[in-house]
């Protein structure tokens, strides 16, 4: 049986308060759960819900991760601000992959660090 998690990833250069960091990193956690399949949820689900979050440096950084995991056949949800408080609105803040077949992710943000 595979295992499964969840992805969230966080764009670190934008200095976010903790609340709006934690509200960021849910919405992106909701939005991917939401394209996620039936199959993947139901497993994640019985196996804990496992998330891992990560973080990146730029926008720029961010969008590529995010290209790289739709090109692996990944459902990553990508995060825009309303910009209702600290941030403009538009502003991309993060994104949210899985859950998903857990050496998939790896395979993809392996490499990144833990926020």
């Amino acid at each position: 049986m595979l295992d499964y998690k969840q992805a969230i990833v966080l764009r670190a250069d934008l200095r976010m308060g903790k609340g709006k960091l934690t509200a960021q990193g849910s919405h992106a956690s909701l939005s991917a759960y939401l394209k996620a399949g039936s199959v993947e949820k139901k497993a994640w689900e019985i196996g804990g819900q496992k998330k891992i979050v990560l973080k990146v440096g730029s926008e720029k950084e961010l969008l590529e991760y995010f290209e790289r995991c739709r090109d692996a056949g990944l459902k990553p949800a990508l995060i825009r601000d309303a910009g209702h408080t600290q941030l403009e609105p538009g502003t991309v803040t993060a994104f949210g992959v899985g859950p998903a077949d857990e050496s998939k992710i790896d395979s993809v943000l392996g490499k990144l660090k833990l926020l």
